[in-house]
């Protein structure tokens, strides 16, 4: 006998516009697959490996700014989801986690698969919730409305994140032959009304005056959507000289009028120069260590912006938290701000500008590898399209090359490599423009279940930058002075793509060298009934080296 509650549950999420949801078999999570598979208006779809399905699931609620539903059954599957939602959680990316679970008395019984379920995403969840596991009385019933409802909701409150319902089973798990499943059933919705955070006219004339105060202000978008009103309000504190506007790819809001190279020019410029003495930032991390290093010697002090939660002191220096969205934020600044330090301003463009002519030239006379393939990929992408970057060296590579005109997503909450692929799975579910993955083999190979399902792709494409190991660790000190680095660190694999590219159904492309890789690119982006996927072969060794030629060129004088 199927239980009306989780028909009311799947029923609430309908109702409150969630129509995305992510299905892993199992037997005891039956009556809670059935009560979301048979509702009329919900989107189901079944991800078999766990993992790989609650990254699809963040990869989705990223696009969607909607929560994505994940059901999964009894035991170790739940553990399984632990990575995304730790994601999810940094990434502030709203999920409900559902599980089955035995019901309380049968915890620590030697019962198959049953483990310590509640609580089981300790700090990394917003709120952890356990339905009702009898409705014998009416506030049972309630009960279990009232967690369906506020969890929903919390999810979605700022800032967004994962939530987890826990929800004890007994059997029998399936319904009977003609047992009907009731979503007309009279429930109650409560609905959520937001509203931006705004600031008030004494706060803003406080600000006013000690804005005053600081002459060498720069302000620091951190990782997040694009949103063309946010750009237009930092083009134009850009161009009023009102601030330097600091911008890593992963902020979405690079242009022409921001720094959008000191990841290179940091480590040679004259610092003393550059030195703020106000840092304003909004947003969630940035990817530049020689950045977050200078900010935390600078001395600056440091605003950052926010609605509401809990502020980190990422530069060591915070001095004021402002709650409020950070559009009427930067409109107040558009008023509020005198012309920053000339001498400031021109040090900032000048290094900035530099560099990037410094770049041209030496991205001509670089040998192929990784980085020239990257720049030339990069060349190729169509504009309204999302670009995946895995971590480790993906997101840096094109970090390094300056703004695109193409959404970046990279899953920097937890910067791990182990769910880039499904998380761009999960992208593809949510539109019909290209989807386009840049990956190292590592994190590629790492999440292959990514593309264990039937449900078409076609619109992805994999550039899968492969020197058969973890080359990232050559370029870090530590790790690339040790006897141990090829074994230990870098992970020697002999894996190629070409029979996972049969596997899933994939078109397969190889290139080992410009010319190859220019002809591929030339149809590469051409439509097709099957993702595609290019394989890039190179030499770790021979990458590091090339990076570090790269850098030694900009260093040079003229």
């Amino acid at each position: 006998m199927i239980i009306q509650p989780l028909i009311d549950l799947a029923n609430i999420c309908a109702k409150k516009g969630i129509k995305n949801i992510i299905l892993s078999p199992g037997s005891r999570c039956a009556p809670i697959t059935l009560a979301f598979a048979r509702h009329p208006e919900l989107h189901c779809r079944t991800i078999s490996d766990e993992r790989s399905a609650a990254f699809i699931a963040l990869g989705m609620a990223q696009q969607l700014k909607k929560p994505v539903i994940l059901v999964c059954t009894s035991g170790t599957a739940a553990l399984n989801y632990a990575p995304a939602v730790a994601e999810a959680f940094f990434q502030q990316i709203p999920l409900i986690v559902i599980t089955a679970d035995r019901p309380a008395e049968w915890i620590d019984q030697w019962d198959g698969q049953t483990i310590r379920q509640e609580k089981i995403y300790g700090r990394h969840i917003k709120k952890d919730y356990s339905f009702p596991d009898e409705f014998s009385h009416k506030d049972k019933i309630w009960h279990a409305h009232r967690i369906s409802n506020e969890a929903i909701n919390l999810a979605q409150s700022f800032p967004a994140g994962p939530v987890h319902i826990n929800i004890p089973l007994r059997e029998p798990f399936y319904p009977t032959e003609n047992e009907k499943f009731d979503y007309n059933h009279n429930i109650k919705v409560v609905e959520q009304v937001d509203s931006e955070k705004s600031l008030p006219e004494e706060a803003q004339v406080k600000l006013k005056n000690q804005l005053d105060y600081y002459n060498k202000i720069i302000i620091i978008p951190g990782q997040q959507t694009p949103n063309k009103e946010l750009q237009e309000l930092l083009n134009n504190i850009s161009k009023s000289k009102q601030a330097i506007i600091v911008t890593d790819t992963i902020s979405n809001h690079q242009s022409k009028l921001t720094i959008n190279f000191h990841d290179q020019l940091i480590p040679i410029a004259d610092k003393e120069a550059l030195k703020p003495d106000l840092i304003i930032s909004f947003g969630k991390s940035i990817i530049s260590k020689s950045l977050k290093l200078f900010l935390r010697e600078s001395g600056a002090d440091h605003w950052h912006i926010q609605p509401s939660g809990e502020i980190p002191d990422t530069y060591q220096s915070l001095s004021k938290q402002i709650y409020c969205d950070s559009r009427q934020f930067l409109k107040f600044l558009n008023t509020g701000l005198g012309e920053v330090d000339q001498a400031f301003y021109q040090a900032w463009f000048s290094a900035d500008k530099g560099i990037e002519c410094k770049m041209t030239k030496a991205l001509e006379n670089i040998d192929f590898g990784e980085f020239k393939a990257i720049h030339k990929v990069l060349k190729h992408i169509p504009p309204n399209s999302k670009l995946h970057l895995a971590n480790s060296m993906s997101v840096r590579y094109v970090n390094f090359l300056g703004p695109r005109e193409q959404e970046i997503i990279c899953n920097r909450g937890t910067s791990g490599i182990d769910g880039s692929n499904s998380t761009a799975v999960g992208c593809t579910f949510t539109t019909k423009d290209f989807v386009t993955l840049i990956t190292g083999d590592l994190a590629f190979f790492y999440d292959r279940n990514a593309f264990w399902h039937n449900y078409s792709i076609n619109n992805l494409r994999v550039i899968l930058l492969n020197n058969q190991s973890g080359g990232i660790f050559r370029l870090i000190d530590g790790p690339n002075k040790q006897a141990e680095l090829e074994e230990f660190f870098e992970t020697k694999q002999a894996l190629q793509a070409e029979n996972l590219a049969k596997d899933f159904n994939f078109k397969y492309y190889t290139a080992k060298d410009e010319i190859e890789l220019e002809n591929i690119l030339q149809e590469f982006y051409h439509p097709s009934i099957r993702p595609k996927i290019l394989e890039i072969k190179s030499d770790s060794i021979k990458n590091a080296q090339i990076l570090k030629d790269f850098k030694l060129m900009l260093k040079e004088e003229g």
